[in-house]
């Protein structure tokens, strides 16, 4: 991300290699809460009279318990092979956007306009993306079966037989299915992400002017905060999403009509508060993420922007 003061902006291989580690780092925190949010998504408890949904704490022990701690990794390779270009993408496609809404003399982008640019990049990044990544990782993480006894095969290997399984068996097609649901909450995500992360940081700044940058621990803490703003505005739409993606196609019936079909499904059966399962390892897993996201971003792409300024001084001074 650009720098206060008018920096030069960093290159796409920055982008590239700095939003790759960070997006690295914060799938091995916290693939664990991932897959308790997708089991809690995905489950029915709690419909029978006088009984509650099962909670987090209580969902992650059963997955210990029943497939021992590995389980909660599930879907991790989905994850990693496609964190790379997504943190590339985001990165490279808020910032192209921020810049082409900027104000052509001052070069300032206003906050609605930073709002706009990061609608645009979680859209970039949910088709190009995100959206069939989730479909495997989460065809994955809906196996319950222990890893612990080689005799349990499951339906799905790994990522690329989960990849090869999907599209032999229902079509490359498959591979994007809840796309506009997938795109609406990255939008939204990033959208809120950006802005609440812009707009505090420009704050620290203000109340900080003798610091050049801002230390990790400060860049942490406002990932932490604009991170958390997401899942808590677009939660109904993550659990249609999962429910969709973890589903077969049904023949003759459209995106929309599945959409409305398990929507109103989870309304009948389970009451409004289904809509909102999964929310607190969401939220605990999405706000720490961003924190780990920014953090490692802002201090990798520093680090490799000071080695391109030395490298261009050594070169002058040959």
């Amino acid at each position: 991300m650009s720098r206060p003061g008018n920096k030069k902006p960093v290159g796409f291989a920055t982008h590239l290699t700095a939003g790759g580690m960070a997006g690295a780092m914060e799938a091995l925190c916290c693939q664990p809460l991932d897959t308790i949010k997708v089991r809690m998504q995905l489950s029915k408890s709690g419909m029978a009279p006088g009984t509650k949904p099962r909670g987090f704490i209580a969902t992650g022990l059963l997955i210990v318990r029943r497939e021992t701690p590995l389980a909660l990794y599930k879907g991790l390779g989905a994850v990693l092979a496609g964190i790379v270009p997504k943190m590339a993408i985001r990165f490279a496609s808020f910032e192209a956007y921020k810049g082409w809404l900027a104000n052509k003399e001052t070069g300032q982008t206003s906050v609605g306009n930073i709002f706009i640019s990061g609608l645009a990049a979680g859209t970039t990044e949910a088709v190009a993306v995100v959206c069939p990544m989730e479909v495997v990782k989460i065809r994955l993480q809906a196996q319950q079966h222990s890893l612990a006894d080689p005799l349990e095969a499951p339906r799905y290997r790994n990522a690329g037989h989960a990849v090869y399984t999907i599209v032999r068996e229902e079509g490359i097609s498959a591979l994007y299915r809840g796309v506009s649901l997938t795109a609406l909450r990255q939008a939204t995500n990033q959208g809120a992400n950006f802005t609440a992360y812009q707009e505090i940081k420009k704050l620290a700044h203000k109340y900080q002017p003798d610091l050049k940058e801002l230390p990790s621990y400060q860049h942490m803490i406002i990932g932490l905060i604009s991170g958390a703003m997401g899942p808590f505005s677009n939660a109904p739409i993550d659990t249609i999403k999962t429910r969709l993606q973890k589903a077969t196609a049904e023949p003759g019936t459209t995106a929309f009509q599945r959409i409305r079909a398990i929507a109103a499904d989870m309304w009948r059966q389970e009451g409004v508060r289904s809509f909102y399962k999964g929310i607190t390892p969401r939220v605990l897993r999405v706000a720490p993420g961003q924190a780990i996201v920014f953090a490692v971003y802002e201090r990798v792409s520093r680090i490799i922007e000071q080695i391109k300024v030395t490298d261009t001084e050594d070169r002058y001074t040959e």
